[in-house]
């Protein structure tokens, strides 16, 4: 090979490894009538990709109302991120066509995020959800509610870099259905009502966990986040945000990525709504 081969090899691999990493971000409907904050899918997105700007290298797209009217927005995603309600009212699920095109994504390898209800799968797609993610929350047989926990320690992993302890009475889903053996999976969150503490072991409780699938894809997942008040937490915010970066294979800084946002920017993301009638 000549010297001027080499040369251009080199120049293309710097140029792979600077290309910026797209991270997708799909925020499912918000409802036009609810508590303010409540399952806000759309003001926790904007959160999201204020906070993944930060990161150099990553660029970032947010699709709302579940899917969006030209997939094409999915090309070149290093990972994608959906936040949206579950139980099969995911929007990906609505078609045959579009599952397909979730299932192209995995084998591809691109990363795959589900936060909060995105969990949950009807028992039909159980098994192929699990190979997305690693674990799913299934009716009848999975547990889920409000309750207070308090998170105060962590396994060492990349998404728990500069990861603080916070408390929190948040909606979970737990009890989840996990792939054979766990196999993959690397639990990061505990939550359950009877065991309010953060604890490795207690396997009914993860609530937060990457999955590492066969095909060298990553997948990160996390049953909390039911109000947007939540992201006001540092912890919270700072595993999440990690969470997506990783998904994405990008490298966590040891003090995590950059994750500060006041508290009048939180609020301006609100997605404005009539209230529930008592």
């Amino acid at each position: 090979m000549t010297v001027v081969a080499l040369v251009l090899l080199s120049v293309a691999a710097v140029r792979a490894e600077e290309a910026p990493r797209k991270i997708v971000l799909v925020a499912g409907t918000t409802a036009k009538v609810d508590a303010m904050g409540h399952h806000d899918y759309l003001a926790g997105c904007e959160c999201l990709r204020v906070l993944l700007n930060k990161t150099p290298g990553v660029t970032t797209v947010r699709v709302n109302e579940g899917w969006p009217e030209d997939v094409s927005v999915f090309d070149g995603a290093a990972s994608v991120v959906f936040y949206t309600d579950g139980g099969g009212k995911q929007a990906f699920l609505s078609s045959p066509e579009r599952t397909e095109l979730v299932q192209q994504m995995v084998d591809r390898g691109v990363g795959i995020v589900m936060i909060h209800q995105a969990v949950d799968y009807p028992k039909e797609y159980a098994d192929q959800a699990k190979s997305w993610l690693g674990g799913i929350y299934l009716a009848g047989e999975s547990g889920r509610g409000h309750w207070p926990s308090n998170h105060v320690d962590f396994p060492e992993h990349p998404v728990t870099r500069g990861v603080t302890p916070w408390t929190i009475k948040d909606g979970w889903l737990n009890g989840l259905q996990f792939v054979d053996d766990k196999q993959g999976i690397t639990p990061l969150v505990w939550s359950g009502k009877e065991y309010e503490e953060s604890k490795a072991g207690i396997d009914q409780h993860i609530v937060g966990w990457t999955y590492d699938r066969p095909n060298g894809g990553r997948s990160f997942n996390f049953t909390g986040l039911d109000a947007h008040s939540a992201w006001e937490l540092p912890g919270m915010r700072q595993l999440v945000l990690n969470g997506v970066l990783w998904s994405a294979g990008v490298d966590i800084p040891e003090a995590g990525a950059p994750s500060e946002i006041s508290q009048d920017d939180l609020n301006a993301m609100l997605t404005p709504r009539e209230p529930k009638k008592k």
